[in-house]
Parts: C-alpha cells; sequence; structure tokens
C-alpha cells in the first residue's frame, strides 16, 4: 500500500535559484546525499519523457515527467527498476508502486518561497523518508540561500 508522505521548507531565495539548485547535476548531487552518496539523474527535461534516477552503482528507477512549469512545479510518475543502468520490466514487486507520484512545487509567501514536495512510497520506506528528506530539503535550503 502507498502513503503519501509531504515535506515543506521556506527558502529565502528566488524560485529560479531553487530550481537551479533542485535540478542542476551538481546541486542534485549535494542535496541528495541526504538518501544515497553519488545519487544523480539523467533527463532531458522534456514533458513525457523519461528520467532516470541513479545511484553510483548504477541501480535506481525510471520515471517518467508528468507535468512541468518551469521554475515553479515538476510531477514525476515513477515506472519500475534500474539495475547496472538498464530498465528492468515490471515484477510483482515493482508492480506495487509503478504510478507513484513525486511532485515539487515552488510558492511565493510572506516570508520566502515555500518548497513543498509530495511522494508516494511503500510502507516500509516511510521510516527512511521521514528521516532522510529534511537533511536533503536543509541542503537544498542552504544552497539556494548562499
Amino acid at each position: 500500500m502507498l502513503e503519501k508522505l509531504e515535506f515543506n521548507i521556506t527558502i529565502s531565495a528566488p524560485k529560479e535559484k531553487i530550481w537551479e539548485v533542485l535540478w542542476n547535476p551538481d546541486s542534485y548531487k549535494a542535496w541528495t546525499n541526504a538518501f544515497c552518496e553519488g545519487s544523480y539523474l539523467i533527463t532531458d527535461w522534456k514533458v513525457g519523457d523519461k528520467v532516470h534516477f541513479l545511484s553510483p552503482d548504477g541501480g535506481g528507477m525510471y520515471s517518467v515527467i508528468e507535468e512541468k512549469t518551469e521554475n515553479e512545479f515538476v510531477a514525476f510518475k515513477h515506472i519500475g527498476e534500474i539495475k547496472d543502468k538498464k530498465e528492468l520490466p515490471l515484477d510483482a514487486e515493482s508492480k506495487v508502486w509503478t504510478g507513484s507520484r513525486e511532485t515539487y512545487l515552488l510558492t511565493q509567501k510572506e516570508d520566502g518561497i515555500e518548497l513543498h514536495v509530495e511522494m508516494d512510497t511503500l510502507d516500509d520506506y516511510i521510516d527512511f523518508f521521514c528521516n532522510h528528506f529534511p537533511d536533503g530539503l536543509k541542503k537544498i535550503k542552504e544552497l539556494a540561500e548562499k
């Protein structure tokens, strides 16, 4: 069963700078160290095209960009797993979470820009994300406010 997690942080920086920190290859690696050191992604950033979220060993997952409004919103629909940099066919385990979503929304608030993240995850990963995602957000804030 998938559970929806939500995370928020307010950042004193322009949306464009936060967006750059989120998705620039170097800063992406920096903030995703909270989950897996050396993480990176491969995509051309076009709606409907794939994204490969990868760890240094070539494992990870592949997704599709469902929606994107530059400097404001992106929605990923997760599809399946990657091993040795190759997309794996869906199996019983991955079919449980295929179609799950992860979104990033930047909204102007009185005291700065709010970064709001929503993600669907399996029960087994709730503690992991609740323990590590706030560290990733703190790193995004730190890099964006430099």
